[in-house]
């Protein structure tokens, strides 16, 4: 059972991340990663000479009221030339030897799925079912937008993690009930097949979906079949542009070929934070692999947290060679 902190963090004691709160999460801030480009504007044509006549000036300022709006492509990340993959055994013992030679200061798990899903899970470290927290709100963001269309809720609840936005997303799916069961329709589509998504209160009021255990292989398999589910591309889009709260763990893998989702909050039986995240990455040969991960021990702050998974992101980064990729059946990735 979680409750939400009585603060919000800062460099001594943590965040916030429930969604129970009303509140914006305010973890500590480091460097903000760029927002998604403003789209451009068109100038209005310019008025023809005096010469062209008056007939002239009506039919180009009627021509530029149908002026259409063009978005530019979003740049792929820049990726170096692959380096020759290794074996799967292979990888994945130099990846459990490098894992295990980590200095983690707190226990930290970590589940790798190649995008696309297929294999089996490489499971390192501790894998303690534990709350999903405002991880959820990527699969509640999807339901949402497929239901109502993007919208500014969608982007302040996974950009900013909005907690308060979150809480509007639940309630836009319907009943208590059946925002329960759009955002497990969501999971089940996505691979994961175990999750039990947070029912209704006993009082008639909408879950709290950041109660729901979500483990870090159920959440990986997941993240890694975001990329394949109709629809994804805008909700992914957010994920690679998360505000400052949110810019940690593989966030530091240099290069912008992440997208990710943090949470984080306090056990109430322990008054430890738990500090968790899932996110893709793209490897250098183009294929994606997801990456859930998590950070928890009784009286933990949230800045420990932050820092075992920001040591993670950076370890990752320097293998990725060693990871996994994979595409969506029938696509680039």
């Amino acid at each position: 059972m979680t409750v939400e902190p009585s603060v919000a963090p800062n460099s001594r004691d943590g965040a916030r991340d429930d969604a129970r709160s009303k509140d914006r999460d305010h973890p500590p801030t480091p460097a903000p990663r760029p927002a998604p480009a403003a789209r451009p504007r068109r100038s209005r044509l310019p008025w023809a000479r005096a010469a062209l006549g008056i007939a002239g000036i009506a039919i180009i300022a009627t021509a530029s009221v149908f002026l259409v709006h063009h978005e530019p492509p979003r740049q792929k990340p820049r990726v170096a030339a692959p380096a020759p993959s290794l074996p799967d055994a292979e990888a994945r013992r130099q990846l459990q030897a490098g894992f295990a030679a980590l200095d983690l200061k707190v226990p930290v798990g970590v589940a790798i799925v190649p995008v696309g899903g297929g294999g089996v899970p490489i499971l390192l470290g501790d894998q303690e079912p534990q709350d999903a927290w405002s991880t959820i709100k990527v699969p509640l963001a999807l339901a949402a937008e497929r239901r109502n269309g993007e919208n500014r809720t969608e982007t302040k609840a996974v950009i900013d993690s909005d907690n308060r936005s979150a809480r509007l997303l639940t309630r836009s799916l319907g009943t208590p009930a059946e925002a329960t069961a759009a955002v497990t329709d969501v999971l089940r589509e996505g691979g994961d097949r175990g999750t039990v998504v947070q029912p209704a209160a006993d009082d008639g009021e909408w879950p709290h979906l950041g109660e729901t255990t979500w483990t870090l292989t159920d959440s990986a398999v997941w993240t890694a079949h975001l990329p394949c589910m109709p629809g994804s591309e805008h909700v992914l889009d957010l994920m690679a542009h998360v505000a400052p709260t949110q810019d940690w763990g593989l966030n530091k893998i240099p290069g912008d070929r992440t997208a990710v989702k943090g949470g984080w909050g306090v056990d109430e039986g322990d008054e430890g934070y738990l500090v968790r995240q899932i996110g893709l990455i793209t490897l250098n040969d183009g294929k994606r692999v997801a990456v859930s991960m998590s950070a928890h021990e009784p009286k933990m702050t949230f800045d420990a947290g932050a820092i075992a998974l920001n040591t993670v992101g950076h370890w990752l980064g320097d293998n990725l060679n060693l990871l996994p990729g994979g595409s969506c059946p029938g696509a680039g990735g």
